[in-house]
């Protein structure tokens, strides 16, 4: 029987990490992107942290995560745009490639999986095992480019993830990926506007949210929308997470 591994989670946003926190009841040490989130995944030691939005500070605490930390398995969780027809708000994606726009770097998660199943899993069809999840550090909205990504097998995009597993791969650490599904990349109402919504370390941007309502009052509503997917894709994320890591604890 090996060793279980020691956990650690990185998440761009407050709002990615908060179930995370809620499941586990973890602690914090420090404030904003520098904390520093611990507690337990059944009575296995576990630690959390922020990374912010983008690939260079997603690089930058995933190297603080393995050097800092002693984890032996990197895990993300978050948030992600479909681009996959059949993919809806809510669905999970599990990639088995995720692939860095930059460079067409391809990187391959580590499978988390164990011979028991635990109650309290996702439904399975939500999760959503295979595909390609493309990363890049520009909010692609251009319908022809999301289009090749998605001939290409594309099934969700975000912007942290292969930034995370190229630091893991190049320092040989186990990473896997769970990413729910909070909007359609396709929609042409979520742009760069709702991206500057947010400030880089993941806090909303209070000022930014007054003028995008002040020009149009109905924006209300799209906002209370997205707020509403966000939570079911976040939650969404985690709860696989947890799954699949449980099960990973089961069989060793």
């Amino acid at each position: 029987m090996s060793d279980p591994a020691r956990y650690g989670f990185l998440a761009p946003m407050p709002s990615e990490l908060r179930p995370l926190q809620k499941a586990l009841s973890l602690r914090a040490s420090g404030r904003g992107l520098g904390a520093v989130h611990t507690g337990s995944l059944d009575g296995h030691p576990v630690v959390a942290l922020l990374t912010g939005i983008g690939m260079a500070r997603a690089a930058a605490r995933a190297h603080d995560l393995l050097a800092d930390h002693g984890v032996d398995h990197v895990v993300v969780i978050g948030v992600a745009g479909g681009l996959a027809s059949d993919l809806s708000v809510g669905d999970v994606v599990v990639p088995a490639v995720v692939v860095d726009l930059s460079d067409g770097r391809e990187l391959h998660p580590t499978p988390v999986t164990g011979p028991t199943r635990v109650d309290g899993a996702p439904p399975v069809d939500r999760v959503r095992t295979g595909g390609r999840l493309y990363t890049s550090d520009d909010f692609i909205t251009d319908a022809d480019a999301l289009g090749r990504l998605r001939a290409d097998g594309a099934t969700a995009i975000d912007m942290e993830t292969a930034a995370i597993a190229r630091v893991c791969e190049d320092e040989g650490c186990a990473w896997s990926v769970f990413r729910g599904i909070s909007d359609d990349a396709f929609d042409p109402l979520v742009d760069e506007s709702i991206l500057a919504l947010t400030r880089p370390d993941g806090s909303p941007n209070l000022g930014a949210v007054a003028r995008f309502v002040a020009g149009d009052p109905r924006r209300v509503k799209l906002l209370a929308r997205l707020g509403r997917d966000l939570k079911v894709a976040t939650t969404g994320a985690v709860d696989a997470a947890l799954h699949a890591c449980r099960q990973q604890l089961a069989g060793n």
